[in-house]
């Protein structure tokens, strides 16, 4: 028989793999056959052995002897020849009419549809894979050889006997495997080093010999920061190789010790990454639209584009550098105009893609940078899974993906150096443009450029060019007077020249009239905002009544952008009448339309319309109604969210009233859609009530958005929030607001591990509360000192802490708050060695929470049973628990709380004497995150630590319980003994 890995040519490949066939075969698992979607029988193990041996036979005639040869061997029975024509004739009368085919004394099978057989389709896609990885293209390339992957379903040719398929089983594995490794090799290349680490770790384990994987995990693991780790992968490697083998490791995995020793720079990241030429995804494309009357500034495009090209390699001296261009100038003086042109003339220069970010430096909120970095990340191809948390972690894989390619960065309305170093690429042939109102003279080796108001025949060259040769040329002087009277600043030019260009019956000089009156404008044009302010000022005063008040209010609110129905509640307008006043707007780019149905303002137009709203609102008191009626909106749906997350949960009856009401939702999932996206407008506004009438249900939206915190996602801007608020209730003397700003506060700390912090805010907020005779805020206070303690080992405190929460929680009535008390009381029970009590709570919670159709609640309760079960020895029980638990936090989108679960996994998988899966969840734990910090990290590394070593990588092992050590130890956490314990005999040898 042939033993190459198989073709079967007779399918028809150039067509579309997707075709629909009658009969579908599978050799890469068990051996099926199929009728469409319907299950054929076939037959016994050896009947299925003549089935795989025709199919693998690419259709060739299989004469009766190498049947024979290729069901039984060199024994076959007597009467071998007629069970051969038996099965035959069997699989005849199940297979289609002309598919299993007699000739010459043998079989073949026959006239196979487009997609038959499942290695073909493997093949197919293996092969493609080649060609598109040739071009460049590694996402696509990595997405097939996953397709191919994924056809296999356990062992191929699993319980197939005899020796054919014996030998065809070997080497479709390693072609299964040679496969994986090309398909992680792509990963790292692509910088999916910290999600490779994971399945790396699995497959050494499974296939301790095969070296190419160990290099794969040394460089994953050395990408990932972990250079201790990929270390101790090769000295575990050469000790199994001696011992097993009596070799040592191959050149390649020597070198690349070598390497990681000598931290080669070249090492760190993909040594010559390929451009993705049709994924958007890999190639961004991000430059905003240049504007098609762009004017003037011909020295500085000029000066610019030399500076770039320089990067390029095309400044003439043939080398390559990193640029970085700072423009600086006050705001409206054409700043982002000028990059966004000369970023664009610049793009062929810059082959791997443009970035671009706001980064709303001129507002009191700027982009902080570890965002910026995240999204960049993502725009370059980079999984969410695999986005760092730490701004240096972020910044130094930033970098690292840029190496090697020619990107340009243009970073747009930046506060200050600090704020753009950690977005600049740092290599060579990419570049950055950087705007800002401030000259950054600390940006070191930034060329500055200093931009200034237009000439006069520039100015009027961009208003003409707006407004009309024809219309211009008869009222030349009045052109003049006007982009005068602009301050020859061009955001200024082109508002008057768009508002006289959409009114055909004014006049140039009627325009100029306007803006000679100084009522209408400053009396002084210069340089800074109040110039930018009188440029704005004529768009204002063309506004209807009604469309200048939407803009003053509007202008009011913080946050980055606002839905159209946060700005019907600021408007107290129905959302029809609301977009009909806000469009014109946008048209005379008084607003920008940041996506359907949101909108927001350019920093600077904001500050004007607030000081429109200071100077022309008739009652002093409308603009405190306004965003009165805004934190009613964002709290009232927020406590409807809240109220479709936690059924039953009588915390929404506890929050302050509302007058204006919010978005209803009836789905679960358009819900939190809802708060997510409008996480950092409705931080922002919660955090504006610090003065005034708003300060109570600003605490009380914290509570209602607690998601946006116990998720992660918004944990450090829920947190500025609730201590702006906890200082603001302090400073008024409202106890019942502080004790709430100060719950909010804990539950942030406690998330992140600062225990300290949490206890501190947690025990203040109960004694304010009890002043304040406000039951609510003692509950969840109490619940947060009960964790802690019970994490800090003080266990009497724990139960006392926990007790007063499920009793508190019952006196109110709160089904959730008592069942969630109930699993915290079943984690200190199990802590302290009480497994029947510890279960028995758990499950009480668990009852509670399915009685009440809750879904989050339900995935902490599930986790809390699943712990209390694995104490009790019941592990079987245990693991079921905590699998449907991360099933729903994914679900709910509490990332931190699936790493958490995954950790558990990894212990009781450690427990239960299989630590290959244990490594692989305590990895995935790793990439995630978790709640605690670094408590729970050192206790993450500590189960690592202990499954390498069981797996016999004690070099790896030490390094895990080195960190984990260092963190423990900081932490002032009894854990730290342990794995001090653990080290002992590793230091001693």
């Amino acid at each position: 028989m042939d033993d190459r890995v198989p073709r079967v040519p007779e399918q028809k490949r150039p067509g579309s793999l997707r075709e629909p066939v009658r009969l579908r075969f599978d050799v890469l698992g068990p051996v099926r056959a199929r009728r469409g979607d319907e299950p054929l029988a076939t037959g016994s193990p050896q009947q299925r052995a003549l089935l795989a041996a025709l199919l693998l036979r690419e259709g060739r005639t299989a004469t009766a002897a190498e049947l024979i040869d290729a069901l039984w061997g060199e024994e076959p029975p007597s009467q071998a020849l007629a069970a051969v024509r038996t099965y035959a004739s069997r699989l005849r009368k199940v297979l289609d009419p002309g598919v299993l085919v007699s000739e010459s004394g043998g079989y073949a099978v026959r006239g196979l549809g487009e997609g038959a057989l499942d290695l073909a389709v493997a093949q197919d896609w293996a092969a493609e894979a080649e060609k598109v990885k040739a071009t460049g293209a590694l996402g696509r390339a990595r997405e097939l050889l996953n397709r191919a992957l994924r056809l296999w379903d356990g062992e191929a040719l699993a319980g197939v006997p005899g020796p054919y398929a014996e030998a065809q089983r070997v080497r479709l594995e390693e072609w299964r495997l040679g496969l994986l490794e090309s398909r992680l090799d792509m990963d790292l290349e692509q910088g999916c080093h910290a999600e490779a680490v994971s399945e790396l770790t699995a497959l050494t384990t499974a296939y301790p010999l095969r070296e190419r994987l160990r290099e794969l995990l040394m460089l994953a693991l050395y990408r990932s920061g972990r250079q201790a780790e990929a270390l101790a992968v090769y000295a575990d490697t050469r000790r199994l190789l001696a011992e097993e083998l009596g070799v040592d490791p191959r050149p390649g995995l020597r070198q690349l010790q070598h390497r990681i020793l000598q931290a080669d720079p070249d090492l760190a990241e993909p040594s010559a990454p390929q451009t993705e030429p049709s994924a958007a995804a890999v190639r961004p494309a991000q430059l905003p639209a240049t504007v098609p009357d762009f004017t003037g500034r011909s020295s500085f495009v000029t000066e610019l584009s030399q500076v770039l090209a320089g990067a390029s390699g095309d400044g003439g001296d043939g080398g390559r550098v990193m640029a970085v261009s700072a423009l600086a100038g006050i705001g409206g003086v054409g700043k982002t105009t000028l990059a966004v042109h000369v970023a664009h003339q610049a793009r062929p220069a810059f082959p791997d893609g443009q970035l671009y970010v706001d980064l709303q430096g001129a507002g009191s909120r700027s982009a902080e940078p570890e965002t910026v970095l995240g999204a960049f990340l993502r725009a370059l191809g980079t999984a969410d899974s695999a986005v760092p948390d730490t701004l240096e972690e972020r910044a130094a894989l930033y970098r690292s993906m840029l190496d090697g390619r020619r990107v340009l960065v243009l970073l747009d309305n930046a506060k200050d150096a600090a704020q753009v170093r950690p977005l600049l690429p740092g290599t060579e042939g990419c570049a950055a443009l950087v705007t800002s109102r401030v000259r950054m003279v600390d940006l070191a080796g930034a060329h500055l450029v200093d931009l200034d108001v237009m000439s006069p025949e520039e100015a009027l060259a961009l208003f003409t060019k707006i407004v009309g040769e024809e219309r211009v040329a008869s009222e030349r002087k009045a052109a003049l007077d006007v982009v005068a009277a602009c301050g020859f600043l061009p955001l200024a030019i082109r508002i008057a020249a768009s508002r006289l260009a959409a009114r055909r019956t004014w006049t140039v000089s009627v325009l100029a009239a306007k803006l000679a009156d100084e009522r209408r404008r400053l009396d002084e044009l210069q340089a800074g905002d109040l110039a930018v302010k009188a440029t704005f000022e004529l768009g204002y005063g063309q506004l209807e009544p009604a469309q200048a008040r939407a803009f003053r209010l509007l202008g009011l609110a913080d946050g980055p952008d606002m839905s159209l129905a946060a700005a019907a509640a600021v408007l107290d307008l129905p959302p029809e009448e609301t977009e009909d006043l806000l469009e014109p707007l946008v048209d005379t780019s008084l607003l920008e339309s940041a996506a359907p149905g949101r909108y927001r303002f350019h920093d600077l137009v904001r500050l004007y319309a607030r000081a429109c709203a200071e100077r022309d609102e008739s009652s002093p008191g409308e603009r405190g109604a306004a965003m009165s009626r805004l934190l009613d909106f964002y709290l009232a749906t927020a406590a409807g969210v809240y109220a479709i997350e936690r059924p039953g949960d009588r915390t929404v009856t506890h929050l302050e009233p509302t007058s204006y009401t919010g978005l209803s939702f009836t789905d679960r999932t358009e819900a939190l859609d809802w708060l997510f996206l409008e996480a950092q407008c409705l931080l922002a506004c919660a955090q504006q009530q610090t003065t005034g009438g708003g300060l109570r249900r600003a605490v009380d939206l914290l509570w209602a958005a607690k998601d946006l915190s116990e998720s992660g996602a918004n944990a450090k801007q829920y947190e500025t929030a609730a201590a702006a608020l906890r200082d603001a209730a302090q400073e008024a003397g409202d106890v019942r607001a502080e004790s709430r700003a100060r719950t909010a506060l804990s539950n942030g700390h406690l998330a992140a591990g600062r225990y300290a912090e949490a206890d501190d805010e947690a025990r203040r907020a109960i004694e304010l509360a009890t002043t304040a005779n406000d039951a609510t805020p003692i509950s969840w206070a109490a619940t947060d000192r009960g964790i802690i303690a019970l994490s800090q080992g003080r266990y009497e405190e724990a139960e006392e802490f926990l007790t007063t929460a499920r009793d508190g929680y019952r006196a109110d009535g709160n089904r959730p708050g008592e069942a969630s008390a109930l699993c915290n009381l079943s984690r200190l029970y199990e802590r302290m060695n009480r497994p029947p009590d510890a279960v028995t709570l758990a499950q009480q919670g668990v009852d509670i929470f399915q009685q009440l159709g809750l879904s989050l609640r339900l995935a902490n309760g599930r986790y809390a049973l699943g712990v209390a079960l694995i104490r009790a020895g019941r592990y079987s029980e245990g693991l079921t628990q905590l699998r449907d638990a991360l099933e729903m936090f994914g679900s709910n989108r509490q990332r931190l709380w699936e790493g958490t679960t995954h950790f558990r996994i990894a212990q009781l998988h450690l427990t239960d004497q299989r630590p290959a899966q244990a490594a692989q969840h305590a990895e995935q734990a790793l990439a995630i995150g978790f709640i605690g910090g670094d408590v729970i990290r050192g206790s993450v590394l500590t189960v690592l630590g202990k499954s390498l070593d069981a797996l016999g990588q004690t070099d790896r092992a030490r390094a895990c319980w080195h960190e984990a050590l260092l963190l423990l130890e900081r932490s002032g956490v009894p854990e730290a003994a342990e794995v001090r314990h653990l080290l002992t005999p590793l230091e001693a040898s």
